[in-house]
């Protein structure tokens, strides 16, 4: 029997609920942040094993893609550090909404490294995401948390810009929980000396919001919406992935109390909706690529 449309958008909805996670678990987590991400990368790597392996997902890459997945992998690392000290230094308001700038990032970084035209309506989204920025911190003064965990937000948002960009560019033939596995392996193990200067007894005490952090928002959630671009075109599941910051703002409302303030609220209306237009533009299928 086929699954009806309102099954479908369940479905990428409860895909959006999980990867929203991220935000408030990054902030629930008391660990110092590459610990966090390294334990993150090494539980998520064994169960996304464990799940190509039970679909039967080939995890063979072929030596000369082997260097672009290291790249990628090294890109997804510095996303992923920078992205939780942004959640760390301010909210998950402020953390998700920074992030949620890579789409347009893409829209101006995508001619200068795929050779593509540069298309004026671009310039008008950059607008809207810099006026949403603006209206996160309109004091912009770097001595204070929230302007420097924009600031980290954004790079974050441009190291997963990129990272997407290599992947589109030179690897296009294989799965995306495969190339997860071999990012989240990668993260992890450049990331183990943090263990050293950590006290183990820490972090088995944080166990289980690291365990969620691994299982429910990467292997899960991932998941969840890799399985949804069976019934949606990519156009599509980009603009209903702009619901993922108001999970992840509403989760952290909910569970740390962060009520996000009037500006907050307006200067995120700005950034997701550049996103969306921007989605609604895109009618070009491109591959592929799992996010944070």
């Amino acid at each position: 029997m086929r699954r009806s449309h309102i099954s479908n958008l369940l479905e990428i909805n409860l895909a959006m609920l999980f990867i929203g996670t991220s935000g408030a678990l990054g902030r629930y987590v008391d660990l110092p942040v590459p610990v966090t991400i390294a334990s993150r990368g090494i539980l998520a790597f064994f169960v996304l094993v464990l799940f190509c392996k039970w679909k039967g997902i080939s995890l063979r890459i072929k030596p000369v893609h082997r260097g672009t997945v290291l790249l990628s992998a090294i890109l997804m690392g510095l996303h992923w550090v920078t992205y939780f000290y942004a959640l760390q230094w301010s909210s998950v308001a402020i953390g998700m909404l920074s992030l949620f700038t890579y789409p347009v990032l893409t829209a101006f970084l995508e001619p200068l490294l795929l050779k593509t035209k540069l298309q004026r309506i671009h310039l008008l989204l950059g607008a809207m995401v810099l006026v949403g920025i603006y209206l996160l911190s309109p004091d912009l003064n770097f001595q204070d948390s929230n302007t420097l965990a924009i600031a980290i937000g954004v790079f974050s948002a441009l190291c997963y810009a990129l990272r997407n960009l290599v992947l589109k560019s030179k690897v296009t033939e294989y799965h995306g929980s495969a190339l997860m596995v071999y990012q989240a392996g990668i993260i992890g193990c450049l990331l183990l000396p943090a263990f050293f200067y950590t006290d183990f007894e820490l972090v088995l005490n944080q166990w289980q919001g690291l365990v969620a952090l691994a299982v429910i928002t990467t292997a899960i959630g991932h998941t969840l919406f890799l399985m949804t671009f069976k019934h949606f075109s990519i156009t599509t599941v980009s603009i209903l992935s702009s619901i993922q910051p108001v999970y992840g703002i509403l989760i952290g409302a909910i569970f740390l109390n962060e009520i996000p303030e009037l500006t907050t609220v307006v200067g995120g209306m700005l950034i997701l909706g550049s996103v969306v237009i921007e989605s609604f533009r895109s009618s070009k299928k491109q591959h592929l690529i799992p996010q944070d």
